[in-house]
């Protein structure tokens, strides 16, 4: 009897760690609540204003990990929802398992209509309003945080337009959070850019782009008056911000040239898709602005841009 007690003791004695494990490795801490799959709207106060943003998780997230977060920025007059159909990320998340993070921007009128960012230079009411958009994305992160798990180390953000106006704005005044940007079809526009270490972008632009335009400033379907900066003047930005290697590696496909430029600081990377002949659009989605281009097929930005965000997360 003594030897068949003792026996129980060790054998439970080992297996407690095993037990304890098991129990830490698939459960969600007590105090966080996960978020429900598919969409949910959110409200936020924040700077004076109740601000609203679209939270799409997908089924296979793994929540025994941190999670990823990318945010996607509607363009100008558009709206959460218009991006959603714009980019199609929601499908790429659901094949990688991170969360995408939708916001609004602001405007004169009720509701989600004729919303924009505040990129610095552009756009609109946002702009003229002077609205703090880098601290209500630095809000959305902390409000999600009292949620669910981040991954403080894969925070990305990309848009469209306007929306990749403020993706560069976010690279200058929240490098501390943001790992990764990914401009699409939108330029530098702000004056003073001072980032505070170095990150990872991607960008992409069509040489007929006739709303801001490839070389710089405003084009004839441009629905502000803004001189848009150029693309290979914000490219040039960041290679030396980020201090990568002068000469960039070079491929062309179809109407597409792809130029990438390593060995930057921070194992940062700096990356420019052209898309030749290409005019205002998500390469790969659907059109977003009313009478925006026909996107070329050729890619799909929502991939390429995943697929580098997944390989640049911010480094220690």
């Amino acid at each position: 009897m003594l030897k068949t007690g003792r026996g129980l003791v060790l054998l439970v004695f080992f297996l407690l760690p095993v037990l304890a494990c098991a129990h830490t490795t698939s459960t969600i801490p007590a105090e966080r609540a996960i978020l429900p799959e598919g969409q949910t709207t959110h409200r936020l106060n924040y700077d004076g204003r109740e601000r609203t943003f679209i939270v799409y998780v997908p089924e296979s997230v793994n929540w025994i990990e941190p999670v990823a977060i990318v945010f996607v920025f509607h363009g100008g007059t558009g709206n959460a929802e218009s991006a959603i159909r714009m980019s199609g990320f929601n499908d790429v998340a659901d094949v990688n398992g991170f969360v995408v993070v939708y916001p609004n921007g602001t405007g004169r009128l009720s509701g989600d209509k004729l919303l924009t960012w505040n990129g610095g230079a552009c756009c609109g009411y946002a702009q003229e309003a002077d609205v703090d958009d880098v601290g209500f994305v630095r809000a959305i992160v902390a409000d999600l945080q009292t949620l669910v798990e981040i991954d403080r180390k894969r925070i990305y953000a990309t848009g469209m337009s306007n929306g990749g106006i403020l993706s560069h704005r976010l690279a200058c005044e929240a490098a501390d959070l943001l790992a990764a940007v990914a401009p699409v079809a939108g330029t530098l526009n702000l004056s003073d850019c001072q980032p505070s270490q170095p990150v990872s972008v991607i960008e992409f632009h069509g040489t007929d782009d006739q709303h801001i335009l490839y070389d710089g400033g405003s084009g004839p379907k441009a629905l502000v008056s803004v001189d848009f900066n150029s693309v290979p003047n914000s490219i040039e930005f960041w290679i030396s911000a980020d201090e990568c290697s002068a000469e960039a590696q070079v491929e062309s496909f179809a109407d597409i040239r792809h130029e990438a430029w390593t060995g930057c600081a921070g194992s940062t990377a700096v990356e420019l898709y052209t898309v030749v002949g290409g005019g205002h659009s998500w390469p790969g989605g659907q059109g977003g602005l009313v009478g925006s281009a026909q996107p070329t097929m050729t890619i799909s930005a929502s991939q390429l841009i995943w697929d580098f965000f997944a390989v640049h997360p911010k480094q220690d």
